[in-house]
């Protein structure tokens, strides 16, 4: 599932990485199915992806400076499609406050997203 439009090269959606990162998600589905540790004032699980999210599409663009303008879209494109991605395969607890677990695994998952970038560029 490309966002970009057809003939656009992407800059990780359709690389191996993504598909490492998409099979380690599916490995990890456990985490989301069990209930767990839930801090005072957690954010929903979607609400807590999209944040963490965010912030590593800041880092990489402030990282980056390079980047052009065309760039920088390229890399929102692909991050709305990974969030869109998440969304789909998480449907059934994204409105959840997320667990103490499920917040480290989404931290370590959007740290590797960041990597993919950081690779790509």
């Amino acid at each position: 599932m490309s966002l970009i439009g057809s003939g656009e090269q992407s800059m990780v959606l359709d690389k191996q990485g993504y598909d490492d990162l998409v099979m380690y998600l599916t490995q990890n589905l456990a985490l989301f199915e069990k209930s767990g540790t839930v801090e005072p004032g957690a954010p929903t699980v979607m609400e807590l992806i999209e944040d963490v999210i965010a912030e590593n599409v800041i880092r990489i663009c402030e990282q980056h400076s390079e980047l052009s303008t065309e760039q920088r879209s390229m890399i929102v494109r692909e991050v709305d499609g990974i969030v869109y991605d998440l969304q789909e395969v998480l449907s059934s607890v994204v409105d959840r406050r997320v667990t103490v677990e499920q917040k480290e695994f989404i931290e370590e998952f959007a740290g590797l997203v960041k990597n993919l970038f950081d690779s790509a560029v």
